[in-house]
């Protein structure tokens, strides 16, 4: 069998189609993945939602705590030190004690819907570094496929190469013997 031009035209055509069917099967594969990493759905918030996000935000931040602290500091020092007719919470602080008691009992949910939102939100982030690491894993085996290819047709040019390396030797090996 001779090595021909048309033959090595011919591996080079499989090869290029074998490589872009690889390339069209991953872009496929791809495109699905990217959309859902580009564009995200997008999320619909009721009204109690948005504002246990805006509550829990405020009731962990320093500016909660540092007014709170003020407010309850201005509470004490007024209802100590002013006269007997402007106290309107004297000391053992009857009305405070109820009042932080029913903030910290309607805090507490509200800041664990918030949590329950959070907690989706890192459940959809983590699907999302699923679906990145599976991309990443298409183009590594999309990579593999291509170098197997490559290595396929190196192996049968050499081969083809050798067994024409051989006929000519054996053709040489024929006019030396007498």
């Amino acid at each position: 069998m001779k090595y021909s031009t048309k033959n090595i035209q011919a591996t080079k055509k499989t090869r290029i189609e074998k490589l872009q069917e690889i390339v069209k099967k991953t872009v496929e594969e791809e495109t699905l993945i990217t959309e859902n990493l580009t564009n995200p759905p997008e999320e619909i918030l009721t009204r109690s939602q948005k504002i246990s996000d805006k509550v829990a935000s405020f009731g962990g931040s320093w500016a909660f705590i540092i007014s709170f602290f003020v407010i309850l500091t201005f509470w004490i020092v007024f209802n100590v030190l002013c006269f007997t007719r402007f106290r309107f919470d004297p000391y053992p602080f009857i009305l405070m004690n109820l009042i932080l008691s029913c903030i910290a009992a309607l805090q507490a949910p509200v800041i664990m819907m918030s949590q329950n939102r959070q907690e989706e939100k890192d459940r959809k982030r983590s699907e999302n570094d699923y679906l990145i690491n599976l991309k990443s894993e298409l183009e590594i085996r999309a990579l593999h496929d291509k170098i197997d290819i490559l290595l396929e047709e190196q192996i049968k040019i050499l081969f083809d190469s050798q067994t024409k390396q051989l006929r000519i030797l054996e053709s040489i090996q024929k006019k030396l013997k007498p």
